[in-house]
């Protein structure tokens, strides 16, 4: 199936690895060209070599922090030296787990800056252009904690789920124009966050790695944890003119771990 990307650019955020990447490494074999951005230089410019060398896209490394302005500024000054933004994908690592009870305000504001107001202010910075071109895709990855919040994860849950409420609005308002907002919430993929995850569960527990693993992908009912591949052709999807009349949807891909029927 031809995707219709062919020549248009996107600005992937975390793209060094994992989830981002994927989407990444999704638009780039469907002709699009890429603005990845990430803290890490290192492990950022391996990933952009890696695509370049795939795909024959122009893939652009932007070493910055994404939740400061001057960040946003030096990945959205990229992507104008590429040409017009027509792909946004929003996507930070989440905060970490802990019990509400021992967060202070800077623990809540530095969740919000990463997981709803930094994905906004890019919004901010790129929908009106879009809108103008009467074409644009945005995605927002968020955390299958939205739908069905985990105990553990408050800052993510509070701060994510802001940010769904704020995309509910937002997509209805600029559907009419050809730009379609949808989030995506990833369960259990074979990331690095997920393996780093099962290593302290390991470690606590007292059991090998790989146990805990086995036990774990056995809990969800594909038997098995996800592989990035399927999370990044979903998002490239969701960013095709097929999928133009998809929008202001919370689209959850975890295996059918979530229980409930809506």
């Amino acid at each position: 199936m031809d995707l219709g990307l062919r020549g248009k650019h996107a600005l992937v955020c975390g793209a060094s690895k994992g989830l981002g990447f994927a989407c990444a490494d999704a638009l780039a074999a469907e002709g699009v060209d890429v603005v990845i951005v990430a803290r890490g230089a290192d492990a950022l410019e391996k990933a952009a070599a890696g695509l370049r060398a795939r795909h024959g896209r122009r893939v652009v490394a932007v070493a910055t922090d994404i939740t400061k302005p001057e960040g946003r500024k030096a990945a959205l000054d990229a992507v104008a030296k590429l040409g017009d933004l027509d792909i946004l994908v929003n996507n930070a690592g989440g905060p970490p787990p802990g019990n509400f009870r021992d967060w202070d305000r800077d623990a809540w504001l530095a969740a919000l800056d990463a997981n709803m107001l930094t994905p906004i202010e890019l919004i901010k910075a790129t929908v009106d252009g879009m809108i103008a071109r009467k074409w644009g895709r945005i995605i927002n990855i968020t955390s299958g904690a939205v739908k069905a919040p985990i105990d553990v994860l408050g800052l993510s849950n509070g701060a994510r789920s802001g940010l769904t409420g704020f995309i509910a609005g937002l997509a209805r308002e600029v559907a009419q124009h050809g730009v379609t907002v949808n989030n995506l919430l990833p369960g259990p993929f074979n990331t690095d966050r997920l393996a780093k995850t099962m290593e302290g569960a390991a470690q606590k527990a007292n059991l090998s790695i790989e146990e805990i693993a086995q036990r774990r992908a056995a809990q969800n009912p594909s038997r098995r944890f996800g592989d990035p591949a399927e999370f990044g052709a979903t998002c490239a999807f969701l960013c095709s003119r097929q999928a133009a009349y998809i929008t202001a949807q919370n689209i959850l891909l975890d295996g059918g771990a979530y229980p409930g029927t809506f």
